[in-house]
């Protein structure tokens, strides 16, 4: 059976009156009882008739904000970054997460039908892209926040990941660490290509090519780099240096060399990416790639807004966030044994 307005109302105990005028964002109400309505109506996934719907003809002023889901370690101060600029402008947000499949997006479809938002701000849930974009060329305002080197035929907020990696190596260098491993991320994502790419790269310019021994993949994961590190422990060509893709599996590298009873940094140094909150509470705090997540939210947030209120073209490039080098205990440029190894 289709969901009408009256289920709407019944679950979110209050009157079709006060629903119709949610939906058509007219007559004072509270901000609680409307987020609430608002809440039901992408959970059951209401779809109102074209007749019903006043938002057509107006402004919700509510952002709408896609996301695969709210459980990766970055979300939250991408999430937080965007949810700054967007209630600074008197806007609302509503956030949709795929974590159901089709599903979740088939409710986040409804609400692009209902027009329940005015703009999109997208960190790309996989295989999702070109549907996205056809929301564009419908003239839906869209910005992508992108770690996956996709280049959007509509604006996008990305960081400088190959950059990222090669201030990695430039540091692991400057410490003498010339024999590096590389723990991966999952290499059909662009941001790990990059990643890998500007590691590599600075690397082999510098005399020391990575051996392809002594680059694992992993998931993104501390367990992923757990079991990385230790196939890297029982190769048979030593290292002194560990670039890892982002800071779980990083921490997860952390605890393999504790195991086998290796100091960091003295024995193998350790980088990450991302900084994530907990790459500073680590055993020893992580150095790492900063990626500024919640500049990011900002920054499409502020794409999106000046669109809207102030009427600026979106163009179809890249704003570019750049990465920044964190140096912490993991790899202390004082802390170094007179015999590395790794393996």
């Amino acid at each position: 059976m289709p969901i009408t307005i009256t289920d709407v109302a019944t679950r979110a105990g209050v009157s079709k009156t006060t629903v119709s005028r949610v939906l058509n964002g007219k007559g004072e109400l509270d901000a609680a009882t409307a987020a609430r309505v608002r809440q039901v109506i992408a959970e059951l996934g209401y779809v109102p008739k074209a007749g019903a719907v006043g938002l057509a003809r107006g402004r919700t002023r509510v952002i709408g904000m896609l996301v695969p889901s709210l459980t990766w370690p970055w979300i939250g101060e991408v999430l937080q970054g965007t949810i700054d600029v967007v209630e600074s402008a008197g806007y609302g947000l509503m956030v949709f997460t795929c974590t159901q499949g089709d599903q979740s997006m088939r409710r986040f479809a409804g609400q692009v039908s209902a027009k329940s938002f005015d703009g999109l701000v997208v960190i790309e849930p996989e295989g999702t892209l070109d549907y996205i974009n056809s929301l564009h060329e419908q003239g839906l305002p869209v910005v992508l926040i992108d770690d996956r080197e996709h280049r959007p035929r509509f604006p996008s907020v990305a960081t400088t990941n190959r950059a990222g990696g090669e201030a990695a190596a430039e540091h692991l260098l400057s410490l003498g660490r010339s024999r590096a491993a590389v723990i991966t991320g999952e290499l059909r994502f662009g941001c790990s290509r990059e990643r890998l790419a500007g590691f590599r790269s600075r690397m082999a310019e510098s005399g020391h090519p990575i051996s392809p021994k002594l680059v694992e993949g992993a998931d993104f994961t501390f367990e992923g780099g757990l079991r990385a590190m230790t196939r890297l422990l029982h190769s048979d060509i030593s290292f002194d240096a560990v670039f890892a893709h982002n800071d779980l599996s990083a921490a997860g590298a952390l605890q393999a060399l504790a195991e086998a009873k290796l100091r960091v940094p003295q024995d193998v140094a350790v980088v990450g990416f991302d900084d994530v909150p907990m790459a500073a509470y680590t055993n020893p705090p992580l150095s790492t790639v900063r990626q500024p997540m919640r500049g990011m939210g900002e920054a499409a947030a502020r794409l999106l807004m000046s669109h809207l209120d102030g009427g600026e073209q979106l163009l179809d490039e890249p704003h570019i966030v750049p990465t920044e080098l964190v140096v912490r205990g993991s790899s202390h440029p004082q802390a170094r044994s007179s015999e590395p190894g790794g393996a």
